[in-house]
Order: structure tokens, then C-alpha cells, then sequence
């Protein structure tokens, strides 16, 4: 149901660094790169977008999760982000609260949004 999504960054090259990191071992990488907008996904299109702040004044926060293809890519995620210091949300780990099989990481990109990678596989 979703084409795309797009978010608005107060710093686009610190959030490009932080989502070309992260998105890697989820398999997503940079599709198009306009300078103040960049397409991210598999190619060739991109369904995650970044772009400057141009509208709205102060911060609400977005909840943002990508799909993993496995549990250890959500580890990887984790370990993209905190290696380049994202605040940890929560660790990997189940949420069974969700389904016995929902594996996921949350951090925090460089805006401050909750970011996640989420497996709904087992192990």
C-alpha cells in the first residue's frame, strides 16, 4: 500500500551518512541522489526519501521501520548505529507482544526520529 515515504532532515548530508550505514545490511542503498534529496531502497526504486527542512517549525518525532531479510541483519542495523552513536532505543531482541517471530532494533537518527529494523522471521 505504501509507494514511498519521505522525511525532512535539519542536516541532510549527517542524515545520508547515518542512512547509507544503516540500510546496508537491510539491503537498501542509495537509488537517486539530488543533493537535498536522496532516494533510498532496492534498486531501481527508491520508497525511503530524505530531504531538507523546508516547512514546519520545531520537531515531531516519526516512527520509521524497515523490513530485514533476517535477524542478523537487524543486529548489523544495530551495530551500523550505535557504531556511529545513535542513542539506543532498545536493543534487538523479540517483541512478543507483537508475534513470537517479530525480531527488531530501535535507534534514533541524527533528527531524532525512532528507527527501526524488523525481521518477522525465525530464526
Amino acid at each position: 500500500m505504501l509507494d514511498h515515504l519521505a522525511i525532512q532532515c535539519t542536516d541532510v548530508a549527517a542524515s545520508a551518512s547515518f542512512y547509507d550505514a544503516v540500510l546496508a545490511p537491510l539491503g537498501g542503498q542509495r537509488v537517486l541522489d539530488f543533493g537535498e534529496a536522496i532516494g533510498y531502497g532496492v534498486p531501481p526504486m527508491p520508497d525511503f526519501w530524505i530531504g531538507r527542512q523546508t516547512t514546519g517549525e520545531g520537531f515531531r518525532e516519526s516512527h520509521i521501520a524497515f523490513s530485514a531479510p533476517d535477524r542478523a541483519s537487524v543486529r548489523a542495523f544495530f551495530e551500523a548505529a550505535t557504531a556511529l552513536g545513535a542513542a539506543v532505543l532498545h536493543e534487538p531482541r523479540l517483541w512478543l507482544e507483537y508475534h513470537a517471530n517479530y525480531y527488531g532494533a530501535f535507534v534514533r537518527d541524527p533528527d531524532g526520529n525512532n528507527v527501526e529494523a524488523v525481521c518477522h522471521l525465525p530464526e
